[in-house]
């Protein structure tokens, strides 16, 4: 069984208890105060902003957001955490409860209870020089860098709901998702906004009693989750069928080596000797407010996979892809509202819309990209009035708005499909005349000559004809068929 812990630092524009800028890399130790480095004297002030986003977490997953809430200090010694003490929160959290729903690769549906998620602030950062691997082992000095002291860190508490490895990736990206769709982060596993620790027991088929656990600590990305989840089966597996125990305890992941190694004993609770912050004041919440950030809140990732597959019949490859651009549900369910078929417009949003976006560095489609007029530009293509060719050729106008109505300007431009056999041998029996070499190429078996032709055709008429029909003719003319 398997449960995580994830933290994931908020994007506000300062820290949690203080006015320091909330942003990533700098000169070490530039953003700091008295505050976020633990002076003698120097009083917290919670941030309203991650509050916020924190209840909108929860909102988003359906967590109970309590009335009151508070901060506690959770008391343990690290290097990298000045005061000694870590402000957390213990048994008021912010949000308590909640279900992450979630999909795999192969459109399984699985599902995660949430036990709670709390704020606090996250440590500075150690770094350890001298070590061949960057660890403490074998180093011969330690750096500290308390730029990171205090930023806001969100931490989200699953219950061990989750079987594989797959399962715990599969929850991982549908929080990562919502996250960003919420704006809650930014989840840049390779800068340390999104961290996770797995912990992970085994225990008998057909047994309900959970195993002893051992927690992975500090895993930066999703491939290091899958690999050290199974890793830490296969190694506790072999514990108990070889006749030992497994040991609660909290364990390193090694990348190079593949394995999980011991780093110390797993503490309990009343080892960090919780204890209301007294110089934070407990929080009490309007319900009017809570009620107007669900208010702000879109449709989740999960709920819009769902709707793309069972609704619109959507591949689940293409109902995961399109959820990864929520500007796309506009366009996709407006179109749709206008006759389009899902599986059409979802191949014009994957396809020339995902390749101009993508070369105009755009998040969103342009504005100039209108449901009405690429909804007309898709039926166009759908019932055969338009050639692909027509329709490349169409799309960039459509995309910066110069075609407004599709039909019209096809209408106008004399571009509509042509399926007039003696209009198109005229434009096949020039094509032959003037490319001998490419005919005789044909005759002797090689079909990649005879697309050659096609497209000279296609050019000849100004990509009007029906490509069926010239293929059927050049055959006829050329004698290959």
């Amino acid at each position: 069984m398997i449960g995580l812990e994830c933290h994931v630092e908020l994007k506000t524009a300062t820290k949690m208890f203080c006015g320091c800028k909330n942003e990533f890399g700098g000169e070490p130790n530039t953003k700091v105060c008295p505050v976020c480095l633990g002076f003698p004297g120097a009083l917290p002030v919670p941030n309203k902003k991650a509050i916020e986003l924190t209840i909108k977490a929860g909102l988003a997953f359906g967590s109970e957001i309590p009335r009151f809430s508070k901060f506690d200090r959770k008391n343990y010694f690290y290097p990298d955490m000045p005061k000694d003490y870590q402000i957390s929160q213990y048994d008021m959290p912010l949000c308590k409860g909640g279900v992450v729903e979630f999909w795999l690769e192969n459109g399984a549906r699985g599902e995660c209870r949430l036990t709670r998620i709390h704020l606090e602030e996250d440590t500075g950062k150690s770094t350890h020089a001298g070590s061949s691997d960057g660890r403490l082992a074998g180093s011969t000095y330690s750096l500290v860098d308390f730029n990171r002291a205090g930023v806001p860190l969100m931490e989200c508490v699953s219950e061990p709901d989750l079987r594989t490895a797959e399962e715990a990736v599969g929850y991982l990206e549908a929080l990562k998702r919502t996250f960003v769709q919420l704006g809650v982060s930014d989840v840049k596993m390779e800068e340390g906004s999104l961290r996770c620790d797995a912990n992970v027991s085994i225990r008998a088929t057909g047994s309900t009693t959970l195993g002893t656990k051992a927690e992975i600590k500090n895993m930066n990305s999703f491939k290091s989750v899958r690999l050290a989840i199974e890793s830490e089966i296969a190694r506790q597996i072999e514990l108990l069928e070889s006749g030992n125990r497994v040991t609660q305890e909290t364990r390193g992941w090694d990348e190079s080596s593949g394995t999980t190694h011991s780093q110390r004993s797993k503490e309990e609770a009343h080892d960090y000797r919780y204890f209301p912050d007294p110089d934070l004041v407990p929080l009490e919440f309007e319900a009017a407010w809570i009620e107007e950030l669900r208010s702000t809140l879109p449709d989740p990732p999960f709920k819009r996979y769902v709707r793309y597959v069972d609704q619109y019949e959507l591949p689940t490859k293409n109902a995961a892809q399109l959820v990864e651009n929520p500007a796309w549900e506009v366009l996709l369910d407006g179109a749709v509202r206008r006759g389009v078929k899902p599986k059409s417009y979802a191949n014009l949003l994957l396809g020339d819309v995902a390749k101009k976006q993508n070369e105009d560095g755009l998040s969103e489609p342009a504005a100039t990209f209108t449901i009405p007029a690429s909804s007309e530009f898709v039926k166009l293509i759908e019932n055969g009035t338009i050639t692909s060719k027509a329709a490349k050729e169409m799309f960039p106008r459509i995309w910066s708005g110069e075609i407004t109505d599709p039909a019209e300007y096809v209408k106008r431009e004399g571009l509509a499909q042509s399926s007039d056999r003696d209009e198109i041998k005229k434009f096949v029996d020039e094509v032959i005349a003037t490319n001998a070499d490419a005919v005789a190429e044909i005759r002797k078996g090689k079909e990649r000559a005879l697309q050659f032709l096609l497209g000279q055709v296609m050019k000849a008429s100004r990509g009007k004809a029906n490509p069926a029909l010239v293929n059927e003719l050049l055959r006829e003319a050329i004698g290959s068929g």
